[in-house]
């Protein structure tokens, strides 16, 4: 089976389990909406992929001019992000017995920090001109390892995810939560540093996420939630521009969140 026929699937699943949901749970269950925001922290990525064909380096110093890397010669780089935002809508059900189920589409950013250790057939580059990325170019003056440095790039989700939770029911109005959902994101990845278009795209892959936090009932039908997200995707398969390679790309987040339910 394709992934393009994978992913389909997983679409198709998604939206029967919502229709599912609905039919079987909307009878008895209580209904909500809810929103939140917070802070993501998306882990770093350690960037992996190969040439999809030959290439030929221009004047990098260390790496003579008109070196040729075969097609499949591996490289890679790590790429910091700093902290971005996160933001979350969703429709939900909660039964009498704790369980709670949603449909939730949420949104999340990170700009790129810094880029570190390029490597190219497991050897680091970090030292050699620039020039060494574009075939027949001269000498540029800057090194691998400058010219990444610099950052620049941004990644971001744009999720659809089905959760369950339980709520742990305590003293009073406080409670206590934990679920997990499952999903696709639609991740959108841009590192250009110093303004050099390396990757620029978009992918649409699975994902899963793990949720824990704590409640507050303001009223009876107002809650008030803060809470932990661990958020993960499957790596994002993506075409290099500034030369003939693809490249596997990470996407992991930790996110604190703050948000508010209402029932009805």
């Amino acid at each position: 089976m394709s992934y393009s026929t994978r992913l389909s699937a997983l679409r198709t699943g998604l939206a029967a389990s919502v229709l599912a949901l609905a039919l079987g749970a909307g009878a008895s269950a209580q209904q909500y909406v809810s929103a939140s925001a917070g802070f993501n922290f998306q882990s770093d990525s350690s960037n992996s992929g190969s040439f999809t064909s030959d290439f030929t380096t221009g004047e990098g110093v260390a790496v003579p001019a008109g070196t040729v890397l075969a097609s499949g010669t591996p490289l890679g780089w790590n790429t910091e992000f700093e902290t971005g935002a996160f933001v979350s809508a969703a429709y939900g059900w909660r039964l009498a017995s704790g369980l709670r189920f949603e449909a939730e589409i949420g949104y999340s950013s990170s700009d790129v920090d810094t880029h570190t250790n390029v490597t190219v057939g497991g050897n680091p580059i970090g030292a050699a001109d620039a020039a060494v990325l574009i075939t027949g170019s001269p000498e540029l003056g800057v090194t691998v390892a400058d010219l990444v440095a610099d950052g620049r790039g941004v990644i971001r989700n744009t999720s659809f995810m089905i959760n369950a939770y339980y709520d742990f029911n305590l003293e009073g109005p406080l409670g206590l939560y934990a679920g997990a959902g499952i999903g696709a994101s639609s991740v959108k990845v841009r590192y250009n540093p110093s303004d050099v278009d390396i990757i620029n795209g978009r992918e649409t892959v699975f994902a899963y996420q793990l949720m824990a936090g704590a409640s507050f009932d303001v009223s009876d039908r107002v809650q008030i939630f803060g809470g932990y997200r661990y958020r993960a995707t499957q790596d994002v398969d993506l075409n290099v521009n500034l030369f003939p390679a693809t490249l596997d790309i990470e996407n992991r987040s930790n996110i604190l969140e703050a948000g508010v339910r209402f029932y009805f």
